[in-house]
């Protein structure tokens, strides 16, 4: 979204600022959310049989964990509770994070590899400051809302909010301030290059910031726009150790500013903010204050004469203290004109180590912009400020199918975009192989490395794959080599086998840690060594999860039908079939359809099903037509037939104990719960259309009858269909309470379910479905940008900052099928 250029008007180019995107997530910054919810719930007592021995086996665990200076993947000791602050993140896929809030903070930083913290950063600042021609000042202003702030409090704070508004449309945000007393606006356009099937870019730890000053009085004035920045990541306690200091840089493309050199746990860490002095705009800086002072110096240089007094010395003296500096850009705008400065903010941190610090790993960003002996951020710096123009016209061109489509409700583009802000702060690591990991030439990780993401920001264990599942339709679509090598990451550890004993959670059970030829729970734990010890879920023993194999199957085969790469499912072939077969292992009567252990053994993991059922049953018979298709594709009849046989037999079981007439059966334990209307029903036959089969499974006309049973039901009976549809829903009437999970509704299964129900030519239930997440997330309770994994009926929330509502990308997928079908 570059400004357009009108005319010469008397010898000069007319800037006209285009406005923020008519699609998105609005607000202004004095916004006030008309409900806040917590992430607690009151646990009835007929869900405290099951849920008692896992609470006294977790406070055992955490004990233990804690005790060893970490912290366990999911602490229910110190659940977060949202702060309705957030707004889209700063920063590509891959090199850490940071949240801008709307209001404009810094806030809940990952930089630390899978760890957040969640503090804002109060010295993190943009200071306005307007003179008149005279060179007096009329106007000086920090551009935040905050009053009462605890330091720096020589600067003037508390901007009214009510005077500024904000647009999130990730990855790019716009906030808008206006200074009416003297007839200026300024709009801030937030660019982060992410940006889909671009992996260079979009692996780059930066951000730009492009001001947009529209001076619309009759006088001429000078507009200073100073960014200022401290150490740190808001851990007050991490912060203040190890030394820092701060130096100057001047670069190509008369690009200026600071870098911040720091340690943050243990691995160097800088931070440069900088500005280009071009087009009349004079750059000054400050190459170092203290953030927790009151900051007079730097205010009063401002407002003297709207720059920074900036001296000749380059590096600061190093300090075990707190340290900032402040970058500054001051243009003349004339009267009824509009001028631009712009600044860059890059965090590089190439080199990372996870807790038990077993390897140190290079993040992929390093491919293309390394120094070993200093930092490469003047040149990520440079590069920023010099590509974001391409970066907004890749985006435009990528957002351009979604926000011009009339088909498509105005909720749903920001959903769609919006959503996505987990790929980016989602914990997420992106690293470069090295000649250890002895990768073959063919092999995706030599060329797109390592890639891991969150199950949450409070669940803690990378690539959870029975959530990634739901999630992957995101990477799958975008950045199809990142699915890819997630994909190639898990065949690999299908076969590793780690003998450490643990006693699991939910049954006390003692069982190795991971059991050859199961696909695992997760590629491992932040807080110990992801890639080397997996399977960090300690609740089950999930080598008997029923709905992992079969998971793993349906992607690989969608993944296909995206890319069309054969090769793909050549490489993979010896270990689908490899757990295809051990799948085949728990259909104990051989009827072709696999039955549940009796204890939670899927997603769901506090949901027993016991026998056949329609979700596990479900993702199974869609697994066994994928795979017979994948033999086909690869010339293994025998192996095409086997499969077919098998599908053919466990068809018929499922429509014979499942099917009620009006709907498949949650599962066939015979008890009052057996007959709950599941919204998940139908998770493989929408992955069966995900992947260009129609009905060839589960027959159309109960399909159809399935999708109005749960839409009449877990969706309109259900808070009146304005959020989503709840998990378990009673054909008796009421929400299923059997367990915490089947009163819930989960975001990025409802995501899912819509998709479903547009592909099976039912969009206005599909849309409708959906937009009851969005509008409860993001308008009423104010989670957006840390969508949680369930919300109740009322008042509560669980497991914010979660990866399944990615799933979101599913439905467009759906749509665009489904038009595809249409012409």
């Amino acid at each position: 979204m570059d400004d357009v250029q009108a005319p010469k008007v008397n010898g000069k180019v007319e800037r006209v600022v285009k406005p923020p995107p008519d699609y998105g997530f609005k607000l202004k910054l004095n916004h006030k959310y008309p409900e806040k919810w917590k992430q607690a719930a009151t646990v009835r007592l007929k869900q405290l049989p099951q849920l008692l021995p896992l609470a006294y086996r977790y406070v055992s665990f955490f004990a233990r964990t804690t005790r060893g200076g970490r912290r366990p993947m999911m602490d229910y000791v110190n659940m977060q509770t949202g702060k309705q602050i957030y707004g889209v993140p700063i920063g590509g896929i891959g090199g850490g994070s940071m949240n801008r809030g709307f209001r404009g903070e810094f806030c809940r930083y990952s930089l630390r590899p899978g760890i957040y913290e969640y503090e804002t950063v109060l010295a993190n600042q943009f200071i306005l400051t307007i003179q008149d021609a005279t060179g007096k000042t009329v106007y000086h202003q920090v551009l935040s809302t905050e009053s009462k702030p605890k330091c720096l409090k020589s600067w003037k704070w508390g901007f009214d909010g009510s005077k500024a508004s904000y647009t999130g449309l990730y990855p790019r945000a716009w906030t808008t301030y206006d200074i009416e007393d003297h007839k200026v606006r300024l709009t801030c356009r937030q660019v982060s290059p992410v940006i889909p099937n671009n992996y260079k870019d979009s692996s780059l730890p930066c951000v730009v910031f492009i001001w947009d000053v529209e001076n619309r009085s009759d006088q001429d004035l000078y507009v200073s726009v100073t960014f200022t920045f401290r150490n740190g990541n808001g851990n007050k306690i991490s912060d203040k150790e190890g030394d820092k200091w701060n130096e100057h840089f001047d670069g190509d493309d008369d690009v200026s500013g600071v870098m911040i050199h720091q340690e943050i746990n243990g691995m160097p860490c800088t931070y440069a903010i900088s500005s280009r002095s071009r087009d009349g705009v004079k750059v000054t800086r400050t190459l170092s204050f203290d953030p927790t002072g009151d900051g007079e110096q730097i205010w009063e240089d401002l407002e003297t004469d709207g720059k920074l007094d900036e001296r000749s010395i380059r590096t600061s003296p190093k300090t075990d203290g707190a340290i900032a500096a402040a970058v500054s850009s001051r243009v003349l705008v004339k009267a009824d004109q509009t001028e631009e400065v712009e600044f860059s903010l890059v965090w590089d941190m190439p080199k990372i180590q996870f807790h038990f610090k077993m390897r140190e790993y290079l993040r992929y960003y390093t491919k293309y912009f390394y120094e070993p002996e200093r930092s490469a951020a003047p040149e990520i710096s440079r590069y920023a400020l010099t590509s974001y123009k391409s970066w907004e016209k890749d985006i435009d061109d990528w957002q351009r199918e979604v926000l011009d489509d009339p088909g498509l409700p105005e909720w749903y583009k920001s959903a769609l975009f919006n959503e996505l802000y987990f790929v980016t702060d989602g914990g997420t690591i992106w690293i470069r192989s090295d000649d250890s990991d002895d990768y073959p030439d063919s092999d995706l990780r030599k060329e797109y490395g390592r890639f891991a993401y969150l199950e949450g920001h409070e669940y803690r264990m990378y690539n959870t794959y029975d959530v990634h599942f739901y999630a992957a339709f995101a990477l799958a679509q975008l950045w199809p080599k990142l699915q890819a090598v997630l994909q190639y990451e898990f065949r690999d550890t299908i076969n590793v086998e780690d003998t450490t004993v643990w006693t699991t959670l939910y049954d006390g059970a003692k069982l190795a840690r991971k059991i050859k030829g199961s696909v695992p729970h997760d590629i491992g734990d932040p807080y110990e060594e992801p890639f080397k010890l997996i399977n960090s879920y300690p609740v089950h023993d999930v080598s008997e999860w029923r709905d992992l194999n079969p998971k793993y199957v349906l992607s690989c085969y969608r993944d296909y039908k995206l890319s069309g790469d054969v090769e793909y499912l050549r490489d993979l072939w010896p270990v689908i079939k490899q757990v295809m077969d051990v799948s085949l292992t728990w259909d104990k009567d051989g009827d072709g359809l696999i039955e549940n252990g009796g204890f939670p053994d899927q997603t769901y993991d506090t949901w027993v099903m016991t026998g056949n059922s329609a979700y596990c049953g479900g993702l199974w018979l869609a697994a066994l037509k994928c795979v017979s298709k994948i033999a086909e594709i690869l010339g293994h009849e025998e192996d095409q037939k086997r499969y077919l046989e098998t599908l053919e037999k466990g068809k018929a079981a499922f429509e014979t104990n499942l099917w009620n007439g009006k709907y498949y059966n949650f599962d066939t334990a015979k008890k009052t719960y057996s007959k709950t209307i599941m919204s998940d029903q139908l998770c493989g036959q929408w992955f069966l259309q995900a992947s260009g089969f129609g009905h060839e499974v589960f027959p159309e006309d109960k399909v159809k009858s399935a999708l109005e049973t749960i839409y009449e039901n877990n969706v309109m009976k259900y808070k009146n269909g304005t959020q989503g549809a709840v998990n378990g829903y009673m054909p008796s009437g009421g929400i299923d309470t059997l367990t915490i999970q089947s009163e819930e509704m989960w975001t990025g299964v409802t995501y899912g379910l819509a998709a479903l129900m547009i592909h099976e030519g039912m969009p206005e239930i599909g849309f409708k479905t959906a937009e009851g997440v969005y509008r409860t997330v993001y308008e009423k309770i104010g989670m957006g940008f840390e969508s949680p994994e369930a919300l109740y009926e009322n008042k509560f929330y669980r497991a914010i900052g979660y990866m399944r509502p990615l799933s979101i990308w599913a439905m467009q997928h759906a749509w665009r099928a489904s038009k595809a079908k249409s012409t």
